[in-house]
């Protein structure tokens, strides 16, 4: 693999000063598409008589950073830099510059002023907005690739690679392309759809969602609505529990490592992860057994959605009784203030205030989860 590395590195630049010296051609394609071959870029296409020379917009999945690079090799397209600053490398990697750095209404007109010229190759656009290894399913499609002109041409693309995985989630277009010059071959597999046009008085997102589910259907993934934001914020939680205690970064010396209590040795490193969330939620909720806590943590893997999920009745559980909680941390003085404030603001038709046991009665039983409920939103809000 690294003597393939470094042999494909000076073969790759060889591609790109070529690819840069020759005129957009049927030739120059050929040409290119023969070196990355030798790259280990091998791109098959099925049924290109589908392939409508008429349409101005395809609408692709999204696998790897190099998805429009591939296309390009098969036919002249275009795809706007949405992400990043202008510039040489984004110019090198094959985005087409607009010069549109405002909201997407911006962008959308300028690809119709764009789409309007019809010497101007057709554009290539990923709705998804996000890259994923293509095994699982879609991500929502955005609805401006989709109001930019009235019909479209669906394009499937998959990429298998041997040993090593096509895209890793959160790794940078650079790693990708080392992995890419360093695995024997990377195969893309391009599938041409026969073009969607949009029906009588449909929404863009109504026509979004169709194209989606035609490319789900073809692929044989899941139509999700799970969107490119929402691959970030999970991208940022993985970051967030990578930081936990009881995960010293290995650059810290021995000493300044957090000693593990006794009684976690020997357990492995998710069991104590586990467990040092568990003590967090119970500080929190110390009238929650802690087993419930850490099944509930296993699944979610997070503070925050677990304490939310007890808070809001989503994991049923007996509260423990104050005999049963003597080891473990008591309740800050501030949280039991409160806790008592709140009590006297809430109207309750007892005088008596909320028992630490299991109430008999319903009504009794919903007023002291309000109570706690509320005590623990103000004391999170402190």
């Amino acid at each position: 693999g690294l003597c393939l590395l470094i042999l494909r590195l000076f073969i790759g630049v060889h591609v790109f000063l070529v690819s840069c010296a020759l005129p957009d051609s049927v030739l120059r394609r050929f040409i290119v598409r023969v070196m990355c071959s030798v790259l280990g870029l091998f791109v098959r296409q099925s049924d290109p008589r589908l392939r409508d020379t008429s349409v101005r917009v395809y609408i692709a999945n999204h696998v790897t950073q190099f998805d429009h690079n591939v296309i390009n090799l098969l036919t002249s397209c275009n795809t706007p830099a949405l992400n990043g600053a202008p510039g040489f490398i984004c110019w090198s990697r094959g985005f087409m510059e607009l010069g549109v750095t405002g909201s997407r209404a911006e962008l959308v007109d300028s690809l119709k002023v764009y789409s309007s010229h019809r010497g101007n190759p057709p554009l290539l656009l990923f709705p998804e907005e996000a890259a994923t290894n293509g095994r699982a399913g879609l991500l929502r499609f955005s609805s401006w690739p989709f109001s930019i002109l009235d019909v479209v041409q669906p394009v499937a693309l998959q990429v298998q690679r041997p040993l090593i995985t096509v895209s890793v989630a959160d790794s940078s277009w650079i790693t990708e392309l080392l992995w890419t010059f360093f695995v024997p071959f990377t195969v893309y597999q391009v599938r041409w759809m026969p073009s969607v046009p949009r029906r009588a008085e449909e929404l863009s997102e109504d026509f979004a969602l169709r194209v989606q589910e035609l490319l789900a259907v073809e692929l044989g993934v899941v139509s999700t609505r799970l969107t490119a934001a929402d691959k970030t914020e999970h991208m940022k939680r993985l970051r967030h529990t990578s930081h936990l205690p009881f995960s010293p970064a290995s650059s810290q010396p021995l000493a300044a490592r957090p000693r593990m209590p006794s009684s976690l040795a020997g357990v492995a490193p998710e069991d104590v992860r586990i467990t040092a969330m568990a003590q967090r939620v119970k500080e929190v909720l110390p009238h929650v057994p802690l087993e419930v806590i850490r099944i509930d943590l296993a699944q979610t893997n997070c503070v925050d959605t677990t304490i939310a999920n007890l808070l809001e009745g989503r994991v049923p559980f007996f509260p423990e009784s104050k005999e049963a909680g003597t080891d473990l941390p008591a309740p800050s003085t501030s949280q039991a203030a409160a806790a008592s404030g709140f009590q006297g603001s809430i109207a309750v038709p007892s005088s008596k205030p909320a028992t630490k046991q299991f109430a008999k009665s319903p009504v009794e039983r919903h007023l002291s989860l309000q109570e706690r409920k509320r005590a623990l939103y103000d004391y999170a809000r402190r």
